[in-house]
């Protein structure tokens, strides 16, 4: 508990993930000033050329910085992505249809079986973002309540599944999009053409999400309900014995069972109409030479994505009537738009960052040093990953934003990889791993706190200690499982994703 309480006063020491780029911008104007003025450079082994360090502070620097801070943020890679996905993800989500269909996959679910379907549930359920927190973690409380099991086990289990399998889901997630562009982003400091789709690692994500769940049913069922059922009584509070609130209740009404069949049936019709237009050779929706890997279908998968969640919740809404006429679908869009307002001034501080790392090479020269300091030591791929899987676990628990702190490692790490012949979707993969299990052992995460604030509900004096007690376990069990999982998949040589090899 005393590494904890540490862990927890340095991470409020910590500034917005906003101002903190804004530091580290200014310390890489510093740091390309002294390696400028030392005449740093490194060959590049990919194009031949040599790359020296350009310095920030000088005014070639400066006229960039003022002159490309729109262009830096326009063609931010995950920008656009993000944006597109979330329209139709809005309409979907507030229409109802995204928390009737969680709802409704752990209803008349046998006590046996409870645990596995919230934890792959919660898998699904990633497709929300961190909605998916807000509905499952006092769901899965009242899924477990009702087959008689302790509701503080069942808010955990969703909580631990949601948070520390973040990244991974059977379905494509917002998330995917937003790691790609970055990735895309860190990989053309190397290779300019090379592009990172949301799909790269979508074979490894769906493996992940079955190998979570079945890890997270087997200790919970093995240790954490007896470390449960272990606990002092108390007696339990009677704030949930009160009337649920909207929403709160597992049982779908007749409508939204109406609006879920069909919008599965339009969803299933969308997509049989795409691939009956890809069956023809000279389809214009193949790639070139025919290619379906390299298809505007899958390039162009937010756009698909968005589409097929922006029919799924027009369809389902006209039935439980939450989008009654034209005008409801883009109001939707626009409210769903409005809460991604945080990640999208964040996403003006990354972008900066990004660009400035870009130009000043330093990232670059970085990357070239130390591959070649990994290939002089004899370090391999295994090593290698193990590498950056520590690191990241360690900074997940303080930048417990993904997307932040993929933004601050990535480009020192996909290039590096990518020096040592690692592809960038590879690298990617790893740190998925990396990103997601400690996110339930952290008080710095706010769903942490909230998930807490749920646990009190039934357990008055449930603390921080409490919760992590629960959640420490599942986590160290999910990293070493995961990354067995990978090492797996890696020396088996499975493709990561539609034409993605794994090495």
């Amino acid at each position: 508990m005393a590494l904890l309480v540490r862990i927890e006063r340095l991470g409020n020491k910590l500034p917005h993930p906003f101002w903190l780029f804004g530091v580290l911008s200014v310390l890489l104007a510093l740091v390309s000033w002294a390696l400028s003025a030392a005449g740093a450079s490194a060959p590049n082994p990919t194009t031949g050329k040599t790359v020296t360090v350009r310095s920030l502070v000088s005014g070639d620097g400066l006229r960039m910085v003022i002159d490309d801070a729109v262009t830096n943020y326009a063609t931010f890679p995950p920008l656009g992505t993000i944006l597109v996905v979330m329209l139709g993800v809005a309409v979907a989500d507030r229409s109802g249809m995204l928390p009737a269909m969680l709802r409704g996959a752990v209803a008349r679910v046998p006590a046996r079986w409870l645990t596995f379907t919230l934890a792959f549930t919660a898998m699904v359920a990633h497709v929300a973002s961190d909605a998916a927190y807000v509905v499952l973690v006092p769901l899965g409380a009242l899924a477990f309540r009702a087959v008689g099991r302790s509701p503080m086990l069942g808010a955990v289990v969703a909580f631990v599944s949601v948070s520390a399998g973040y990244d991974a889901s059977p379905l494509v997630t917002p998330t995917d999009a937003v790691l790609a562009g970055l990735t895309t982003a860190a990989a053309q400091t190397v290779d300019p053409d090379h592009v990172v789709n949301p799909l790269s690692n979508y074979f490894f994500s769906i493996g992940s999400s079955l190998v979570l769940a079945v890890v997270i049913t087997v200790v919970t069922e093995k240790v954490i309900a007896r470390r449960v059922a272990a606990m002092p009584e108390e007696e339990e509070p009677d704030a949930p014995q009160t009337a649920a609130a909207p929403g709160d209740s597992l049982t779908l009404g007749a409508d939204e069972r109406r609006g879920l069949r069909h919008a599965g049936w339009a969803v299933l019709a969308y997509v049989a109409v795409i691939v009956a237009a890809m069956i023809p050779g000279s389809s214009p929706l193949r790639g070139e030479g025919g290619s379906v890997v390299q298809s505007p279908v899958l390039t162009g998968i937010a756009v698909v994505l968005a589409v097929a969640f922006l029919i799924a919740g027009a369809v389902y809404g006209r039935a439980v009537g939450t989008v009654r006429g034209g005008r409801d679908i883009p109001d939707h869009m626009a409210k769903g738009l409005r809460e991604m307002a945080p990640i999208l001034v964040l996403f003006f501080a990354i972008s900066q960052f990004l660009a400035y790392f870009k130009w000043t090479g330093v990232g670059e020269v970085m990357a070239i040093r130390g591959a070649d300091l990994l290939k002089s030591a004899g370090i391999t791929g295994p090593w290698a990953f193990l590498g950056i899987l520590l690191v990241c676990t360690v900074i997940n628990l303080l930048v417990t934003s993904g997307s932040a702190q993929w933004a601050l490692v990535g480009p020192v790490f996909v290039p590096m990889f990518m020096l040592l012949d690692i592809p960038p979707e590879v690298t990617q993969a790893v740190y998925r791993i990396a990103d997601s299990c400690t996110n339930a052992a952290t008080p710095m995460s706010a769903y942490f706190v909230m998930t807490l604030g749920v646990v009190q509900r039934y357990r008055r004096s449930a603390g921080i200690g409490t919760l992590l007690s629960l959640t420490l376990p599942l986590c160290l069990t999910m990293l070493a499982a995961w990354t067995l999982l990978f090492y797996a998949w890696w020396a088996l040589g499975i493709p990561l994703g539609p034409g993605v090899p794994v090495r």
